[in-house]
This record gives structure tokens, sequence and C-alpha cells, in this order.
């Protein structure tokens, strides 16, 4: 079906992007093979680094004359296998598309290419005293990354997600042509919304090599509450309560006494409390001290009065410090914990997330096999680790695909979906087409024949 690279090929590149940018066979380093999970590996033919949208036509002219596969790579902190190139081909890079291009305060807009880091997106911003909501716990992953899976994170409660901050995109699809899809206004009602078709498509439909996104007034005041539980399922009930007090934290994170001590031994540092089983970590911003530690009181006193054991609240440095690297490490504590992982990123209606955690629990226990979570609280997405420790090759696949079975199985039972924010990828498009049936697969198999007639554009990810 896809014709492999040749030299002429290999030439074809480098006289668009230059020498120096065009790598193949032994030249490439093989972590372009998989991303920060490793499950899933294969190695480019090629790695094109481009650094502009009139090089990324270019190369995609090429590769849609020739039908050669393109996968497009940011800082490959995917979970799920979306920036493998599994029909080998071209791996473009765009971590050199990292300039912020422009500020525009009357509209409240950022143009950033898709290479620029959210930690440097996140300081820019807040150096010209806006902020960019979306706050996915990878500070350095990539615009182009969070846009493509349609990354929410844990101001998502308050703020939403990063579709909601996306005002227009420059794209490049399949056969190489630019397209300006949106506009810089706050209504839109002019036909179909192709932008965001492309949010969220993991790089499926066209390539993002621009965006314009929102910004907001960065607030003056922000604090947060750590408050702990006797155990998970009073901590997660109290969720709702907080809603119905008609005050709506900036984030709202759950996690484990389990989770916290891994992170402990993972960063070397101690948690402020770790004598408790459950914890709910949340955050409040607003303009004024007034209005926060109005709002951080009612909490705090609707937390006590339905069970919470204390509540601590996190306003120094160092308890900042202690608190939020913490949470920011649960990821690389689990991995460090275990000899390999994997990830449900599952997403269930909030008032079901201490049932979905306790069903994990129960296969933990059935299936012998350790399973650590933790997760956005405030919005029903959670992010469930299996471990395989000490588990054969043979025992450690069975297991997965029994947990993951059994995980998904659940979640739709509860009314949830199979990914929250981290997409779907390769690893997950299996249970995304049990979960979804025929119609709206084929829906979507339907848009991706128009927007990439020769399925050169990340094949073999989401249903494809």
């Amino acid at each position: 079906m896809y014709n492999k690279i040749t030299p002429e090929d290999i030439a074809a590149l480098r006289a668009i992007v230059g020498d120096g940018e065009v790598l193949s066979g032994d030249e490439i380093n093989p972590d372009y093979a998989h991303d920060e999970l490793g499950g899933i590996e294969r190695m480019p033919e090629a790695l094109v680094r481009v650094r502009t949208t009139e090089e990324v036509s270019a190369v995609m002219k090429h590769a849609f004359e020739r039908c050669i596969p393109v996968t497009v790579r940011g800082s490959g902190t995917g979970l799920v296998g979306a920036a493998v190139p599994v029909e080998g081909g071209i791996l473009l890079e765009t971590t050199k598309m990292n300039k912020i291009l422009e500020l525009d305060k009357n509209t409240l807009t950022v143009k950033v290419q898709p290479g620029v880091l959210l930690m440097e997106l996140a300081a820019f911003a807040e150096e010209n005293d806006f902020m960019y909501p979306p706050d996915p716990g990878e500070k350095s992953a990539t615009i182009g990354g969070n846009i493509s899976t349609n990354a929410g994170g844990m101001r998502a409660v308050k703020y939403g997600v990063t579709r909601d901050y996306v005002r227009a995109l420059t794209v490049v699809m399949p056969n190489g042509e630019i397209l300006k899809l949106g506009a810089t206004v706050a209504k839109n009602s002019s036909g179909y919304s192709l932008k965001d078709l492309i949010i969220g498509s993991e790089g499926t439909l066209a390539i993002i090599t621009e965006a314009v996104l929102k910004l907001v007034p960065l607030p003056k005041v922000s604090t947060s509450l750590l408050v702990p539980f006797p155990d998970m399922k009073s901590a997660i009930e109290s969720v709702p309560k907080i809603f119905a007090s008609k005050v709506i934290p900036t984030a709202i994170e759950y996690m484990s006494r389990d989770t916290i001590l891994f992170s402990e031994d993972y960063l070397g540092k101690k948690f402020p409390d770790t004598k408790n089983d459950a914890y709910i970590l949340l955050t409040f911003d607003g303009n004024t001290d007034a209005q926060v530690e109005a709002d951080m009181n009612t909490v705090a006193e609707l937390c006590l009065e339905i069970g919470a054991l204390d509540a601590y609240i996190v306003d120094t440095e160092e308890r900042k410090k202690a608190v939020w690297s913490a949470r920011g490490a649960f990821l690389e504590a689990i991995k460090a914990s275990t000899t390999e992982m994997d990830e449900c990123d599952v997403v269930v209606p909030v008032n079901k997330v201490d049932e979905f955690i306790k069903y994990t629990h129960t296969i933990a226990d059935e299936l012998g096999v350790r399973i650590p979570s933790f997760g956005h609280a405030g919005d029903g997405n959670l992010h469930v680790y299996i471990c395989r420790d000490a588990l054969s090759d043979e025992d450690w696949a069975a297991t997965l695909e029994k947990c993951f079975e059994l995980m998904y199985k659940k979640s739709e039972e509860l009314g949830g979906l199979v990914s929250g924010e981290h997409g779907i990828g390769y690893a997950k498009k299996d249970y995304l087409k049990a979960q979804l049936g025929e119609t709206p697969i084929s829906i979507m198999k339907g848009i991706k024949r128009v927007f990439d007639e020769k399925n050169i554009l990340n094949p073999g990810k989401i249903c494809f």
C-alpha cells in the first residue's frame, strides 16, 4: 500500500529542510520509536525536522505524491502510541517550530507554533499578566500535542479544556495544501467547524503549524486546600456537595496515601500529611484575597461537616512546593515503582468516581496486580495504572488485556468514556470501536477519507 523511502526520497527531503534536518536508518535515535510509556515501538524510515509551515507543506506534497506515510511528533510525551510511526515512513518532528509569534492584548489571544512547550506558553502569558488556562500534568508537552489530544488537566473544572481556548488554526493537509481554520472572534456560526475536527484528531486529519489561542486575565490570588478523609468514598462524595455550595474551585484532585508515598520516595521529599487513606487537593483563584478566602473557608467548613479529618491551607511557598511537586510527580513516581506499566485514562460521571476506583481495587485483588490511581475528581477523569512488577511476559499480556477489558466495560456501565484527555492513539483503538459502535466509527472513517484520501497521515491510529 505504501512506498518505502528511497535514497531519492531522502535527497528530496533534504532539499526541502536542509541536510542536517533529515536522518535515516541508524542515524535515528531509538527513542523516536516510542512515546512516554513505550508500549508500542516502531522505527521511522526517516526523521524530518521542520521549522516552517512552508516546509511542512513541501514535505507533505512529496509524501502525497509518493504515497509515503507521515506521523507527526512533538515532545513524545504521549501515553497511547499516537506519535509512533506504526507504518514506518516519515516521522515529522515539530519541536523546532517553537516560536511564540504574536500577543494581541486587544483580542486576548496569542499566536504560537506547535512546538512551543506548555510551560513556555504558561510563563509567557503570566509575564504579560494573562493566563493560558489548560493545565495538563506534563508541562514539557508541546501545544501541538495538547491540541491534537484536546488535553484537559487540573484546571478543567473551572476553565474547561484545550478546545475551549483554540480560536484559529493553520494546518497543512495531507496533499500539502495550507488552510486557515477558525478566526480570532468570540462567536462563529459560519458552517461546519473544521477547526474543531482537527482538535483531538491526534494528527490523523491535518498537521497543525500555527494556533491562535485565547487567554484570560491572570487571577491575582491563588491558594490551595489539602483535605484528608478517612477513605476514598467520603473524599469523592464531597465533590458534588462542593459544587452544590455554589463555589467552583479551579481544581479538585484526588489522591491516595499509596500514591503520595510513591511520590515521596521518588522525589526524596516529604508530603505535608501521609497519615490518612485519601485526600482531595483543591485550588481557588480570584482577584481579591477576600473572595478567595471566602470560597476556601466555605469548602473547608463543608468538608469538615461531612467527615473530613482536617483542612490544611497550602499558603506558604514551602508547603505549595511540597504539595504540587508531589502531585506533578505522580506519573513518574508510579512508573519508577514498577518494571513496566500501562494506563487507563478513563472518564466517568463525577458521582461515579468512587465506584470506579473501588472496582479497580476489586480487579487488583482478583488478578493479583497493583493498580494505583490518581486523577481529576472535579471532572471524573481518572488516571489508573496497571503495574507489571514481577509478572512474566505471558502473564503480563494476559493480565493487561483482562484489566482493560473489565475497566472499560465498567466505565461504559457507569456512563463514562474510553479516554478523558490522553487520546486513543494506537493502544486504545479497539476499545473505542467497541464502545462507540459501527455507525459513529463509520462516520469517523468517512471524515478521515475526505481529509486524507490516501490514508498517509498517521495511519493505524484511533479507528483506522
